[in-house]
């Protein structure tokens, strides 16, 4: 075969936007947000297990303005991508694959993501006694 006569790959200038490509894309992010949040609860368990000098700073840090918004982007990120991962178990059985069912699984996923990290944050207040 010719250099003339190869096929050439798909790019993004043949696809259009779909749907699932968001949600795709944004399952990939989680999943990236998600290791990088381990890293961060590593830092918090090594930190406890060292002693109440480091513990305290890992606090400090996680008790700011910035430290709880990367808190509450992880929570996110967690109830996303598991509820994500729940219908992409179903489409490894084979079901849920008709356009208005990815559609409307799509949107449950996203709101249902952000639904339970709201319960979650008001839960963790609640059980502080702040709200």
């Amino acid at each position: 075969m010719s250099q003339a006569n190869r096929p050439l790959s798909p790019h993004l200038q043949v696809y259009t936007f779909h749907f699932t490509m968001m949600w795709s894309i944004i399952h990939r992010i989680t999943g990236l947000g998600l290791g990088l949040g381990t890293i961060w609860l590593t830092w918090w368990l090594i930190a406890a297990a060292t002693g109440p000098e480091a513990f305290d700073a890992v606090q400090i840090f996680s008790g700011t303005f910035i430290g709880r918004l990367l808190l509450f982007g992880f929570t996110w990120a967690l109830m996303f991508h598991t509820l994500n991962g729940v219908r992409h178990l179903f489409w490894d059985i084979g079901k849920g694959f008709e356009m208005d069912t990815v559609e409307a699984t799509g949107w449950a996923v996203a709101i249902g993501s952000v639904v339970l990290t709201l319960g979650i944050w008001v839960y963790g207040y609640m059980s502080m006694g702040v709200l």
